[in-house]
């Protein structure tokens, strides 16, 4: 029964059907993301094309450094990405559908607004041997002194990959409660639940053999970041050697150029480990679907797994978490005196805010705002115009490391002349913030009923007009939300800025890895903090914009 429900067809959702554009309106469409894109193609060949000699590679091959950076890198990127997976899996298979599930989609906003780098941050406050948990344990133990334990910058990068686990696997059940809104997956639930199946039964046996693969970018976009990722490496993963990722950074932002070769040797070697990594998940995709849920004869009956595992529930410590960062944020920027081991601050004060340095936080507002507001058009015309065969190339900045990119993007950027301006700094965050913008607003578009434009073109109006008064408006909300999500993007990105702004620009992102080599821990906290406000007053924005406007159609009527 479960097999043949598994594989019964849905119904389509109706989707857009639009008169066929011609070739000069998609191509004019797609002038905007070509001018985003395009100069990144040569800009990647000239920045890998040092490391075509045999001679980078001997050199890499024979430094000290790069084998046991090639370890914690594999340790930290893999076991974060499983441990984030299986936190995703665990809870929608647990809670999908019911009251927590939904309660956990209203918590998952707020959680997302927190920027890798001030979570990453406020986690090293927690985990650190003088850090929050440490005290809560000195309360009942009685320790006068830290213990002397490597909770963070650990030499085989785990807290890194903790840190990975749980940031990232807030993203993956943003893109499960994406999937599972949808009508054809509800309908699925609730006939295997009629059939008699359990929750457990059903998600194994129908749901997750149809999911999977719709998640494998997501999933692949996950290992991506882990690969890649450099600021969270410099606060929570170890010192020497460093990651992978934060080796390469440095071997490419040195003078010497056999070290920017033996850097760019190294980023192909990253591109290698995600296809590698790739090609893995999917040979293992085959073997599960090889391995039947029940053997041939009679079918057992699988029991729930709540009430046998309540450990499973994680639920509570997974969003604790997060919690707990904020809170810990918020005690370092206010405390005055805090020695451990005492869980409080003896005294608070404001001084840390009111001699805050605020320039990273404009720049980065008008950085993120211009962004995003640049990236809105072009994201818009191209869902309505452009030719939507390529919308997996859009993807590529996602499920491709980053450090390859954003060298690619440098090097275009000195052959222009245009490194360490304003205008090199808006194009190297739009590279990111369009895909985003993109995904976000693609699952609204498409649902968009089309029988409202054809009502509109009937009655006189051409297709841009159409889409300025009827279908852009009845958007507003995704729309304002797809804004948000641009501009907590744009917030959160540490190698553009770097790379492309010369260090002549520093934003909240950037202050705040600088600041966790050594610097002031209220300090810290503050840039930390505001890191995290700017996401979220963007959030709270687009939430409430289309609310107001409502009221205002109201109000008019």
């Amino acid at each position: 029964m479960a097999e043949t429900l598994r594989h019964t067809l849905e119904r389509p959702l109706p989707q857009p059907i639009h008169a066929r554009d011609s070739w000069p309106s998609q191509w004019l469409a797609a002038l905007p993301v070509a001018l985003i894109f395009g100069p990144l193609l040569p800009g990647l060949w000239w920045a890998l094309l040092p490391a075509a000699e045999p001679s980078v590679w001997h050199a890499l091959w024979l430094d000290t450094q790069w084998p046991q950076a090639l370890r914690t890198t594999l340790t930290s990127t893999l076991l974060g990405t499983a441990l984030a997976c299986s936190f995703a899996a665990l809870l929608a298979t647990l809670h999908y559908p019911g009251a927590l599930w939904l309660s956990l989609q209203r918590r998952l906003p707020l959680l997302l607004s927190v920027p890798h780098a001030a979570f990453a941050v406020g986690l090293f406050f927690l985990l650190a041997p003088s850090g929050w948990l440490a005290r809560g344990v000195a309360q009942l133990v009685g320790w006068s002194s830290p213990p002397d334990w490597i909770t963070v910058q650990d030499p085989h990068g785990l807290s890194l990959a903790l840190a990975l686990a749980i940031k990232e696997s807030w993203f993956l059940l943003w893109v499960l409660a994406a999937v599972l809104g949808e009508p054809a997956v509800v309908r699925q639930m609730v006939m295997a639940r009629s059939l008699g199946y359990n929750r457990v039964q059903a998600w194994v046996l129908i749901l997750w053999p149809q999911l999977l693969p719709r998640l494998v970018w997501p999933m692949v976009a996950v290992l991506a970041y882990g690969l890649s990722v450099v600021d969270m490496a410099i606060i929570l993963g170890p010192g020497t050697p460093p990651t992978l990722a934060v080796l390469i950074w440095r071997w490419l932002t040195d003078p010497d150029a056999a070290l920017q070769a033996r850097g760019s040797a190294a980023a192909i070697l990253l591109l290698a480990m995600l296809l590698l990594g790739a090609l893995a998940a999917r040979g293992l995709w085959w073997l599960v679907q090889r391995c039947r849920p029940y053997p041939t004869g009679q079918r057992k009956p699988l029991r729930p797994l709540a009430p046998m595992w309540p450990w499973l529930n994680l639920h509570t410590p997974l969003f604790l978490t997060g919690y707990a960062v904020v809170t810990v944020l918020l005690l370092w920027s206010v405390a005055q005196a805090w020695f451990f081991p005492a869980l409080w601050p003896e005294a608070v004060s404001l001084q840390s805010w009111q001699q805050a340095d605020w320039a990273p936080f404009w720049t980065t507002l008008w950085l993120a705002l211009a962004a995003s507001l640049l990236c809105l058009p072009a994201v818009l015309v191209w869902l309505e115009w452009g030719p939507q065969r390529f919308n997996a190339l859009l993807y590529l900045p996602l499920i491709v490391p980053a450090l390859p990119l954003v060298a690619g993007q440098y090097a275009a950027l000195l052959h222009l002349h245009l490194d360490g301006s304003a205008v090199a700094l808006v194009w190297s965050h739009l590279l990111w913030v369009l895909p985003y913008m993109v995904l976000t607003l693609m699952g609204a578009y498409r649902a968009f009923d089309p029988r409202l434009m054809r009502s509109a073109r009937a009655l006189g109006c051409s297709r841009l007009r159409a889409c300025l008064c009827v279908k852009w408006p009845i958007l507003f909300r995704p729309i304002m939300a797809s804004l948000a999500v641009g501009f907590a993007v744009s917030v959160a990105q540490y190698l553009p800025t770097l790379f492309a702004g010369g260090g002549r620009f520093a934003t909240v992102t950037t202050e705040a890895v600088a600041l966790s080599a050594g610097g002031n821990r209220r300090v810290l906290a503050v840039q930390a903090l505001l890191q995290i406000a700017l996401p979220l007053a963007g959030f709270a924005l687009a939430a409430l914009l289309p609310y107001w406007a409502s009221r205002q159609r109201k109000e008019l009527r």
